[in-house]
């Protein structure tokens, strides 16, 4: 792995060139083909949208395919490729079996997009000139959104950070609104280290809030934290980046505190044996160096298409995703997918099928 991460980043300073020799499979789509739509419709998760607005984009100078993406959160994505309203759809939570067997249009694959950090950002006016990040235990983060820590100075915050000694201010609690990725990667994480927080709202897409401040998107959340003093929030790592808000460090299983980043992001997947439908969950991962709120993002496809246009142009876009596009992951603060998960994600592309027959041309997936 770590010979890989060498790689991926030589490519991304030496240029796409050296990227299609790293990763097997790219540089295959060369520009337009013929028969191929010239639109293609997407909706879902906001954790990835930074990401999917720099890959449409290059997709459509290399393509000609304009790809319309709407950020609506993952329930809406898993909702509108459910109900067929969309040519694909994309989430950070995998769909469930129930959401699964009630799709319209049949069998559903993820293709797993990227990776990506879910960080703890907040808003503290009296530590904006401090360098060093606030610390947070899985007991701490849990509390704070349980409502049993409910102070910035309290004891268990200033355990590890004592210039919040004196921030005697309550905290505002900044969580999702809609149906989200991002908020079953925050919820997944805190069901794993609280047994407390397991029992009393688990984890999902959506929950049961014991408190908080609602904000749409990963943009909402990162708007509330931005705009309110002494405020707590998730958001993916870029969405922080983008607001320059503070990002906390949290403590590993390994009882290290660790700072989100590519690097630390990508430490999640190692190790860990990933199943065929690549419905996993990467959270509190054993990596002794990972940080430890983590997830896969997904695009979601039919199996079983009906138009051999739009066929032929989501199954180039999907397999030149997973390939060339992830050169652009890192400089936009996602971690590119590792080489086992590319694997996979080019045996469920090749699943999708039109008039049975496969939808991706076989000079891309010989």
């Amino acid at each position: 792995m770590k010979k890989l991460a060498m790689t991926m980043v030589s490519a991304l300073v030496l240029g796409t060139t050296l990227f299609a020799q790293a990763i097997p499979g790219s540089g295959l789509i060369k520009g337009a083909q013929a028969g191929e739509a010239k639109n293609l419709t997407g909706a879902g998760a906001t954790f990835p949208a930074v990401l999917y607005s720099k890959w449409f984009s290059e997709y459509n100078k290399l393509t000609g395919v304009q790809v319309n993406y709407q950020s609506i959160g993952s329930g809406g994505g898993i909702k509108s490729i459910s109900d067929m309203t969309v040519d694909f759809g994309a989430t950070d939570g995998p769909m469930t079996d129930e959401q699964l067997a009630a799709a319209k249009g049949g069998e559903i694959v993820h293709i797993p997009a990227a990776m990506g950090a879910v960080v703890p950002t907040y808003n503290i006016p009296e530590l904006a000139k401090v360098k060093d990040s606030l610390k947070f235990t899985p007991e701490t983060l849990a509390g704070i959104y349980l409502g049993e820590i409910v102070k910035w100075n309290d004891d268990k915050l200033v355990a590890d950070n004592p210039v919040l000694k004196n921030v005697n201010k309550y905290i505002v609690v900044a969580r999702r609104s809609d149906g989200s990725g991002t908020t079953n990667i925050w919820t997944s994480y805190l069901a794993a280290v609280s047994e407390s927080w397991a029992k009393k709202v688990g984890a999902g897409n959506s929950v049961q809030w014991p408190v908080g401040l609602g904000g749409k998107g990963n943009e909402g959340v990162a708007g509330v934290v931005k705009q309110t003093p002494y405020s707590i929030g998730y958001v993916e790592l870029a969405y922080a980046n983008q607001n320059k808000l503070a990002v906390g460090q949290v403590k590993n299983k390994a009882g290290k505190f660790i700072t989100p980043n590519m690097k630390t992001a990508s430490l999640a997947a190692q190790g860990v044996t990933l199943p065929e439908d690549m419905r996993v969950k990467l959270v509190n991962s054993d990596n002794t160096e990972a940080f430890p709120i983590v997830g896969f993002t997904w695009l979601l496809a039919y199996t079983n298409q009906t138009d051999p246009s739009k066929a032929l142009a989501l199954t180039r876009m999907l397999w030149w995703a997973t390939h060339d596009g992830q050169q652009y992951c890192e400089a936009l603060d996602y971690a590119p997918l590792p080489v086992d998960a590319i694997k996979k994600s080019e045996v469920l592309i090749k699943k999708i099928q039109v008039n049975g027959k496969q939808a991706l041309p076989e000079s891309i997936s010989k």
